[in-house]
């Protein structure tokens, strides 16, 4: 049975493609903001990423000016469909989200409330109101990398759930997924999302 250690950041975002590993998650502050609705039938999640990238990319520019050298994180997010967490890919007009974007330890509460008023003066976006810099911390997880569409990622969902049941563990948390590929640069076949699922044991 694996047993979850302190995992390095640099494994977090690296696990081997199709084959599940359990991690330690440790605490990271993100930029976030909540929505409901699929990608395929609603504008808010690319309303979101119209306001999360802009204060990451104003938060980076901030910190370099001041000599602090920092690279914007890959876009994530949190996806489930009822109260429990759970997340049932087939009811899309049941799916809630939160996206957001890691944020390196200089960042601060003060420093994104800058750059949001910056942001606002260059290009009014009544979505930046709604990003908020939190917390959070994800603990024991299982997590596997995917390589493909998004839309052919339950095979890989469910080898996930089958190795997490094998290991004598259970879902505990929102289903959570790591873009690590750009659609709009990159084949679907080419692209690269780490799919982690929060565990606990039985």
């Amino acid at each position: 049975m694996a047993t979850a250690v302190a995992t390095p950041f640099a494994q977090l975002i690296k696990p081997a493609v199709g084959r599940p590993e359990i991690v330690e998650v440790p605490e990271f502050n993100f930029l976030m903001l909540d929505g409901r609705g699929a990608p395929e039938t609603s504008n808010d999640f690319q309303d979101a990423i119209g306001a999360l990238y802009p204060l990451a990319y104003g938060a980076r520019f901030a910190l370099k000016k001041s000599g602090v050298e920092t690279r914007v994180m890959p876009l994530e997010a949190l996806w489930w469909t009822s109260s429990s967490g759970a997340f049932v890919p087939e009811e899309l007009d049941k799916w809630r989200w939160t996206a957001m974007i890691m944020q390196p330890e200089p960042v601060t509460a003060e420093l994104i409330e800058k750059v949001r008023a910056d942001a606002m003066r260059k290009k009014p976006n009544p979505t930046l109101a709604k990003v908020e810099l939190k917390a959070f911390r994800e603990g024991v997880c299982a997590q596997v990398m995917h390589v493909g569409s998004y839309s052919a990622e339950n095979p890989t969902i469910e080898k996930l759930h089958a190795f997490i049941a094998a290991e004598g563990y259970r879902l505990s948390g929102k289903h959570h997924e790591i873009y690590l590929g750009d659609p709009r640069r990159a084949a679907p076949e080419k692209l690269r999302t780490i799919v982690r699922q929060p565990i606990a044991r039985r």
